[in-house]
């Protein structure tokens, strides 16, 4: 659920008449029913509002005053969220005739025509306040002070994400209220400068766009009423044309695919690193400790500790937390189970509280693999916001490949990357001949339209960085390890890491060893999964020195490693 709050304007939205029609608690009773929260945001003072709206209490939490006051009318716990404006200027408007006026917790309020006065005895007196206008109320607050401000106080009580709200209003003191929220909606008697800037607008006035609102929520989570492009999208790049190119900000499975340095990582991170910039929450599994230095977010386990999936929830409960899952310590065979694990209990959370808003998984075609069963009884109904990365799409859970909904395919092989996914999809080949792309470009493919579009990146301050540790201490995975056969294939030993590499190296006789070596297997390794040029290099001139016996060829390869990953001598 994307939408787990409702948030609304008092007069004129939700009462019409200053009232709120028995059909309107009916609709709020049955929103609520769903799971959702309710919120109400008022420029009404909060005595004035219990008194004409006696059923308050269907509301999770009340803003009033403008945004300078919030009440939790379960607990009856009441907070300003500003000070109160010196006892002075009230008494000054008395005796210049501003009439009505009234005095809240914090607020002054009166009407026009009494605006000019207002501003005038706020400049004599020297006072730091902003004057708001709503319709004809004219509201005096301390600056800064606004409906979005208690908006987002409340939100903070509650631990919801303003984007998991939808908000709906009517008058200029409603925009920066509808601005906070994910969603804003203007009623039918909407002021036009509110209708403008809304991301929707009701045909119904007051109570009836309401209603209608409430219904659409209640019916697809908006999903068919937000189906345009909209302000919250979230670039991607631009096509070869100039056109932008973006993705939607709740969208079904999207898959970064590319060969080993095609640079889908970097645009994998680019994307999140936007994502970031938006302030949508990310939990990010991490199987190769790729995104250690990641800016901006909690790092839980390393190479050395496992995390566990309840501290990672617990982490991502917290509505401004940006979560990397390390699971460089987690076994390999033992990584889908916890990403299996972990995915079920996200998903929990999503169903309360619409957060994470993205679960990226790098390295998928670990963590979600054809033959991992408890990954697939995992994967939750709904895959809104599920990012993977993967060199290998044809590696991913069938389940997944069927549900994806935009495949960026990046780097020069991308035509034979798509490929790959088609085939593993089922998909027919593309009726044409793709344009070839290079470097920093992509080829998107959409479900909606089957059609393979090349863009060019938006750039990203992201680095790809491989990180030293876990090629020295983590799990490669058996694909991805060192094996000592020998010539004869009589040995079948497993070096998943360079640690284990050394010591395997310094125990196995010295036929086996010189079999990998004249073969070059010790660079091939180095080079294509350790992704260490320099080390493969050195390895080779070692390779090629027939002069090296068996001990001596050992030490100088043991010792590459080790000059260049620790700064100790490997055992």
């Amino acid at each position: 659920m994307r939408f787990v709050a409702f948030a609304t304007d008092y007069d004129e939205t939700l009462a019409g008449k200053g009232v709120v029609e028995p059909r309107t608690l009916a609709a709020l009773e049955h929103v609520k029913s769903s799971g959702r929260k309710l919120l109400l945001v008022t420029g009404r003072d909060l005595d004035d509002l219990v008194q004409v709206f006696p059923e308050h209490a269907i509301f999770d939490a009340i803003v009033a005053e403008n945004g300078a006051v919030l009440y939790i009318p379960s607990t009856k716990k009441e907070k300003k969220l500003a000070e109160t404006p010196p006892a002075k200027l009230a008494e000054s408007l008395r005796q210049h005739g501003a009439t009505p006026l009234s005095v809240g917790r914090v607020i002054v309020a009166t009407r026009v025509p009494y605006e000019t006065v207002v501003l005038e005895e706020i400049k004599r007196l020297g006072l730091e306040l902003q004057v708001i206008f709503n319709k004809g109320a004219v509201m005096v607050l301390p600056a800064g002070v606004h409906k979005g401000t208690g908006l987002r106080a409340a939100l903070s009580e509650m631990k919801l994400s303003s984007h998991n709200v939808v908000g709906v209003g009517d008058a200029e003191n409603d925009h920066a209220f509808l601005s906070e929220c994910e969603c804003g909606v203007a009623v039918g008697n909407a002021l036009p400068s509110l209708k403008d800037r809304a991301d929707l607008v009701m045909k119904g006035k007051a109570e009836d766009g309401v209603l209608e609102l409430l219904e659409m929520l209640v019916k697809d989570d908006l999903r068919s009423a937000l189906a345009r492009p909209g302000r919250r999208d979230i670039p991607l790049g631009e096509s070869f044309s100039g056109e932008r190119v973006s993705i939607p900000p709740a969208p079904g499975p999207l898959l970064f695919a590319g060969t080993p340095q095609s640079g889908k990582s970097t645009a994998a991170k680019g994307f999140v690193e936007r994502l970031l910039d938006a302030k949508y929450q990310c939990c990010i599994l991490d199987p190769e400790g790729d995104w250690l230095a990641f800016e901006r977010t909690v790092q839980l386990g390393d190479p050395k500790r496992a995390p566990t999936v309840d501290e990672a929830v617990h982490a991502v409960s917290e509505p401004d937390e940006q979560i990397v899952v390390n699971l460089v310590a987690v076994p390999f065979d033992d990584r889908a189970r916890f990403c299996s694990a972990l995915l079920s209990r996200l998903a929990d959370l999503r169903a309360r509280s619409g957060r994470p808003h993205f679960i990226v998984l790098d390295e998928a075609h670990h963590l979600v693999p054809p033959a991992s069963r408890p990954s697939h009884d995992a994967l939750p109904q709904d895959l809104t916001g599920i990012v993977l990365v993967t060199l290998a799409p044809q590696n991913l859970a069938k389940p997944l490949l069927d549900q994806l909904d935009t495949v960026v395919a990046v780097g020069v092989e991308a035509a034979k990357t798509l490929g790959d996914f088609r085939k593993a999809a089922g998909l027919p080949a593309p009726k044409a001949s793709t344009r070839s792309v290079e470097r920093g470009e992509a080829l998107l493919w959409r479900r909606a339209t089957g059609e393979e579009l090349p863009v060019r990146l938006a750039r990203t301050n992201a680095q790809h960085h491989r990180h030293a540790r876990k090629y020295l201490e983590g799990d490669l995975g058996p694909d991805r390890s060192f094996y000592f056969r020998g010539a004869e294939k009589k040995l079948n030993l497993r070096a998943p890491n360079l640690v284990q590499f050394g010591e395997l190296a310094a125990g196995v006789d010295d036929d086996t060893w010189l079999h990998h070596l004249r073969q070059g297997d010790y660079s091939r390794w180095f080079r294509t999964e350790v992704k260490d040029e320099e080390l493969a290099r050195d390895a080779e001139a070692v390779e090629k020195d027939r002069a090296l016996d068996a001990g001596e060829s050992r030490a100088r390869i043991r010792a590459a490693i080790a000059s260049r990953y620790t700064l100790r001598t490997l055992p």
